[in-house]
């Protein structure tokens, strides 16, 4: 099972990414163990505190400057854009929480080129001080990226809403039959296009670029006039150099595989008893290489300048696209209207984030092609960049690859187990993604303690990541397997979904369960190897390792046990991928007691295997499924934290100290950067 488009669009930054980070930066300007940083401009502050200092007590002995108020404003706002770190991309229509922005530091030789830029700048312009316009106290950038969050979270949320009520929408109309299992196989192409043209490979690869351009073009502009600015600006340069052959070359893709849709199918799903409907179904969904790729590098170039908004609502545009399209059409043409409408939310992808990027980016001007090819070409993304970000692209290929396998397993087995499985695993995978959110908004300081070599720091913190992560993974699967049937019921029981398919979901749900520890494990423990300012190789092969294990274990168990055996299987390759970075992490990366955290996950396990059966026993008791599932969040985690404190568990007995310690580390984050 893996985290795929429906629910949790990764706009914004990739789970657990934060800030692209650029060495050379004043935010992340700190050198080793605290020393001096020589890409930081002279009287730059080298972090947020001594920033929000001098902003209020200004530098002692500085006098104003007639001369800074006369700086042009372009250069003061260029200069400071290229100095202050742009916010890294995200993570997916639902991939796995996305991949980590660590490798894209020194994507495509970013990292120089910033602070060559930024050293240029600074030389350039005038001396600043409070006084002035353009003083030395930076803008307030912490200020801007909390808003910025908090409306990316937003968007997010509903995005996820939409996506609720988008795969409601196809149980009602279609229920969990051919037709659905024929749209599913035809689904697979956008969800492998999300995760390399939107989340990863994409990402990855254009926000350093971008960065890099715009640092030069800050460093360029002191003493051009407006039209020779525009007429040499790097930024449009990149543009032209790339947005274009991007195009053909998605388009051309796209053409192959409408072309060859019947061979991918046959691919997809050998066993599939009507491939006509899934052949047309992803001619349609093909399109979506084409305007996921171009969506892709919008948000990439918008979050470069940091532009968040339009790249955060693009998954709410797309749900809300598909929705719109299968009501309208449905009657019509089937189910082909839900790949009808992944092709219009595709398109919807690209025309919300239009406007702000003709505005805030541009398209390259003709006369750029007078520059030489040289400079035409210098922050084109290389092959060497690529080589620096494709261990995470590996490792969420791979990921992704879990939904490929099930589907191909399935294809072979009676009408409706594609949609089984499906809502099933849509409907498990939510307490992994509530998990993790503590792993992403914690990542930054894990990042920051590897940077500055505090090993210690990094270990402590990895380790109660990791306590409180697999505490809310288990409280959250012992709820879904003790209430599988109610859940189902209420989420999806209406229209064409009948009694019938409730009970096969909610089966293959609990299967799904023994799995999910082993999938937040995975995303938790992914992120400290992708912290690093290279990436390393261990994560990708880990998963490769899990991946073969599902493969084997699922081709031998579909034959006796059908979806049962296939969703075991999955369970299986990912906890043996989870394994696997547990024990790596504590002797490549942080060196933490691996002992400890496995009695503690133990102790943990037993706690969600008493709950779990608790409310197994307890919620066919009462009717109403409703009122069923509704007790069953008070009733699991009563009994998971009656058990825990029990057996002594130290996660469930120091639950409130770190829960505040939790609060207090957010509060104390949001008030340094105000």
């Amino acid at each position: 099972m893996t985290d795929t488009t429906p629910w949790r669009p990764a706009s914004g930054p990739p789970a657990g990414a934060g800030p692209t980070r650029v060495p050379g930066t004043p935010d992340f300007a700190a050198g080793p163990a605290g020393g001096p940083d020589p890409g930081r401009p002279p009287g730059e502050p080298a972090g947020p505190a001594a920033r929000d200092r001098v902003r209020r007590q200004g530098p002692p002995g500085r006098t104003g400057d007639p001369e800074a108020a006369a700086e042009p404003r372009s250069v003061r706002v260029a200069a400071r854009g290229a100095a202050e770190p742009a916010v890294g991309p995200a993570a997916g229509p639902s991939g796995p929480a996305a991949g980590p922005a660590g490798p894209a530091r020194y994507a495509g030789g970013a990292a120089r080129g910033v602070r060559t830029a930024t050293r240029r700048a600074a030389a350039a312009a005038p001396p600043r001080t409070p006084s002035s316009p353009g003083g030395n106290a930076p803008a307030p950038l912490g200020r801007f990226l909390a808003k910025a969050a908090a409306v990316t979270a937003g968007l997010t949320a509903a995005g996820a809403v939409f996506g609720l009520v988008r795969d409601q929408t196809i149980a009602h109309l279609f229920g969990a039959g051919p037709d659905s299992d024929a749209f599913l196989i035809a689904w697979t192409l956008p969800e492998m296009a999300s995760t390399l043209l939107i989340e990863d490979a994409m990402a990855l690869l254009m926000v350093p670029a971008f960065s890099h351009a715009l640092a030069r073009r800050a460093a360029g502009r002191a003493g051009l006039t407006r039209k020779e600015a525009r007429a040499q600006d790097p930024v449009r340069m990149l543009v032209a150099a790339t947005l274009p052959r991007l195009a053909v070359l998605l388009a051309a893709v796209a053409s192959v595989l409408i072309v060859a849709a019947p061979l991918v199918v046959a691919v997809l799903a050998p066993g599939l008893p009507d491939p006509g409907l899934a052949v047309q179904c992803t001619r349609l969904t093909a399109l979506t290489v084409l305007s996921f790729g171009i969506a892709g590098y919008f948000s990439a170039a918008l979050r470069a300048h940091r532009s968040f908004v339009p790249p955060a609502a693009i998954y709410v545009s797309y749900n809300v696209g598909i929705i719109g399209t299968m009501l309208a059409l449905h009657a019509l043409w089937g189910v082909r209207a839900a790949a009808a409408g992944v092709a219009v939310g595709g398109l919807l992808m690209v025309l919300v984030q239009l406007p702000a990027f003709i505005r805030n980016v541009g398209f390259g001007p003709a006369r750029a092609k007078r520059a030489p090819r040289s400079r035409r070409d210098r922050d084109r993304p290389t092959l060497i960049a690529f080589g620096l970000i494709a261990p995470v692209i590996f490792f969420a290929v791979f990921r992704q690859s879990q939904v490929l396998v099930e589907r191909f397993l399935a294809a072979s087995l009676p009408s409706g187990a594609i949609s089984h499985l499906n809502y099933a695993q849509k409907v498990a995978q939510m307490p992994m993604v509530l998990s993790l959110m503590i792993c992403t908004v914690t990542f930054p300081v894990v990042a920051q303690a590897m940077a500055a070599g505090e090993r210690e720091k990094a270990r402590r913190r990895v380790e109660q990541d990791l306590a409180l992560a697999s505490l809310a993974v288990l409280m959250g699967t012992a709820l879904v397997i003790g209430y599988a049937p109610q859940i189902i019921q209420v989420l999806f029981e209406r229209g064409a979904f009948t009694h019938e398919d409730t009970l096969a979901t909610a089966s293959v749900m609990r299967v799904y369960g023994f799995g999910l520890l082993g999938h937040c494990l995975v995303g938790a423990l992914s992120r400290p190897f992708f912290s690093t300012a290279r990436p390393t190789w261990f994560p990708a092969l880990a998963m490769g390792a899990g991946l073969l294990v599902n493969i084997v274990a699922g081709a031998f168990a579909v034959g006796w046990w059908g979806t049962y055996g296939i969703a075991a299987a999955n369970a299986a390759g990912i906890s043996t991928t989870a394994v696997l970075l547990l024990t790596g992490l504590g002797s490549r990366m942080v060196a933490i007691q691996v002992r400890r955290v496995a009695v503690s996950i133990g102790r943990l396990a037993v706690a969600a295997v008493a709950a779990g059966g608790t409310g197994w026993i307890a919620g066919p008791m009462i009717p109403d499924p409703t009122v069923s599932a509704a007790l069953g969040c008070l009733l699991v985690p009563a009994m998971f934290g009656a058990t825990g404190m029990a057996i002594r568990a130290l996660e469930v007995t120091a639950l409130p100290g770190q829960i505040a310690q939790f609060s207090s580390q957010l509060t104390q984050r949001f008030r340094n950067v105000r």
